[in-house]
């Protein structure tokens, strides 16, 4: 790397690592129902929302009735969004006149942007109008984050209360993710985002003449559109859809290297500081900086070994003169190490926004994002997921530990059963069976087949990366596939909503079992689980899991492919 592309990545760890504590700290302060200088002015604001809403801030719910909630809005906001989507052609501000979805690509969007997934099998400025955009599909941002937020402080609270069957209200801490987090944090950077070129426009595409290389005279359409609002809590919500389809490739999305700095930093941000709002609730901060140091590691690591791969390029280019590093698929302005750095942050949360082509990654180089995702994107993860599924791990970790000096375990004075082993199970490998097994399917399905652009292990790749995407609620793609035909419109549907409700219900399940339990205080015997040595552990259960689970795959995809193209093919 070149002494700019040091100075960024440099910039970028220590602004993040600066934020984590004060925004971690400020949403604790929401979620606990504390005094912060928003109240002043959105406590109003949030008491309208009960009173219209008919909703008593005061009730709290057991696990089942927070689930039922969470479940039934998450159903209603399909539903709204799905209707949006078939009826668009006759709603306002559609000045290009756009047709509507069919039903299977609106049901697969509808599910997609329902679960935070934000899986794209449609191009963004070419099929929907900016009534889709804004109140379909930012909307959904908004609110699909929000329930993952709220998932994980429900999961919280389960290690912090005793004896009780109370898990807290959904439909508070929905609100309060959104209004006081979501909201406040995507106005700033809207606008700062406009600042830097973005555009935030009703205005009908420009149609602009051209002089090609020839003399002739020609014409080209710019898309135009509300692009800034959205793409703020695009990425602060580690949704990723794009109103483009080239994402944050795009100069209307993405401009400058400030914008693309502060983009990475916003996918980072939430998932990050929700570690701090762990340690905060849970009475010992050292609890979240462990959990955070894991994925920072992670991380790092997983960013090391891009660059390298995509800096070490081609082979089979260099020996025709061609050095450089690979910068296929990635945009100048960016370079290497803005291209690598977006990449592990989008795919290490659940965000799948892109500003590279990741079908031209090397082999390894393309590697690494795959990786990330099937672990389950706890490097951070996704906004309020990432966190749980990191404790669904240390739960494991824990009772794996326990097993082995022979002691019952415990973690943060709650004792762990069985009940609370075969839910972290579910939380965990429900998205990484579902990814073995469906692409399993479309390999032996002709009309699956037929969509696969390349054949060989970079093909078997395009699939595998494809489902992992949609079973861990990624929806960045590998591309090299096509995606809008029926089989992959349902099966990949369904894969979306299997990997976000079951290990959500898995979660709170689990949370409401951790609940009822008695705090046991630390004794000679109990495992501390704040320190380097169960840090170092969970760490390693994480990549053993992934190994164990995904290597034969792995190795039939980039791997294969990367033995044949150091072979010379």
């Amino acid at each position: 790397m070149n002494v700019y592309e040091w100075q960024q990545t440099i910039l970028l760890f220590v602004t993040l690592l600066l934020l984590i504590k004060p925004l971690g700290t400020f949403m604790a302060r929401v979620y606990q129902g504390e005094w912060t200088f928003l109240s002043p002015v959105l406590l109003p604001c949030e008491n309208l929302l009960y009173r219209l809403c008919r909703v008593d801030s005061d009730e709290e719910m057991d696990w089942r009735r927070y689930a039922l909630a969470m479940l039934l809005f998450n159903l209603v906001c399909f539903v709204t969004l799905f209707v949006i989507l078939l009826t668009q052609q006759l709603l306002p501000l559609n000045p290009q006149h756009l047709p509507a979805f069919s039903w299977p690509l609106a049901f697969n969007t509808s599910v997609s942007f329902t679960t935070n997934t934000n899986w794209q099998n449609y191009g963004g400025e070419a099929n929907s109008s900016y009534f889709s955009q804004m109140a379909g599909f930012t909307v959904h941002n908004f609110v699909s984050a929000a329930t993952g937020m709220a998932i994980a402080i429900a999961m919280i609270r389960g290690f912090v209360r005793r004896k009780t069957s109370s898990l807290g209200n959904f439909w508070v801490d929905l609100v309060r993710s959104t209004l006081y987090i979501l909201l406040p944090l995507s106005l700033v950077v809207a606008l700062v985002l406009v600042s830097q070129g973005v555009i935030q426009n009703f205005s009908p595409y420009k149609t602009v003449s051209l002089i090609e290389s020839t003399n002739t005279p020609g014409e080209v359409q710019i898309p135009m559109g509300p692009v800034a609002s959205q793409e703020a809590i695009k990425e602060l919500g580690t949704n990723g859809g794009g109103f483009f389809n080239a994402n944050s490739a795009h100069p209307f999305e993405n401009p400058t290297p400030f914008s693309n700095f502060i983009e990475i930093l916003l996918i980072l941000l939430i998932p990050a500081s929700l570690t701090s709002t762990f340690g905060t609730m849970v009475g010992n901060t050292r609890q979240g900086w462990g959990l955070l140091s894991i994925m920072f590691f992670l991380l790092i690591v997983s960013f090391a070994v891009l660059q390298w791969a995509e800096t070490s390029g081609n082979p089979l280019l260099s020996g025709l003169g061609v050095h450089g590093g690979n910068m296929e698929g990635k945009e100048v302005r960016f370079g290497l190490a803005g291209s690598s750095l977006f990449s592990v942050a989008s795919t290490g949360t659940s965000c799948g926004a892109v500003n590279s082509m990741h079908d031209s990654l090397t082999p390894l180089g393309g590697l690494v994002p795959l990786s990330l995702i099937l672990t389950g994107e706890v490097v951070f993860g996704g906004v309020g997921s990432g966190l749980y599924t990191m404790l669904a791990f240390a739960v494991i970790a824990v009772f794996v530990s326990g097993l082995m000096i022979g002691r019952t375990p415990e973690y943060l004075g709650k004792k762990i059963e069985v009940r609370e082993i075969w839910l972290s199970i579910l939380t965990v490998l429900t998205a990484g069976v579902t990814v073995l097994i469906f692409s399993g399917l479309a390999l032996l399905i002709p009309s699956a087949v037929a969509s696969m652009a390349n054949p060989g292990a970079h093909g078997l790749s395009e699939v595998l990366y494809g489902f992992a995407s949609m079973a861990n609620n990624n929806g960045s793609a590998f591309a090299g596939l096509n995606g809008n035909v029926n089989f992959y419109n349902l099966l990949g549907a369904l894969a979306m909503l299997i990997g976000r409700y079951i290990p959500a219900l898995a979660v709170l399940a689990m949370a409401g079992s951790l609940a009822e339990k008695k705090f046991i205080p630390a004794s000679l015997g109990t495992l501390p689980t704040d320190r380097a040595p169960f840090v170092i552990w969970l760490l390693l259960v994480i990549v053993i899991v992934g190994a164990l689970t995904f290597f034969p795959a792995l190795a039939l995809g980039p791997i294969a492919e990367h033995l044949i193209m150091t072979g010379g093919n």
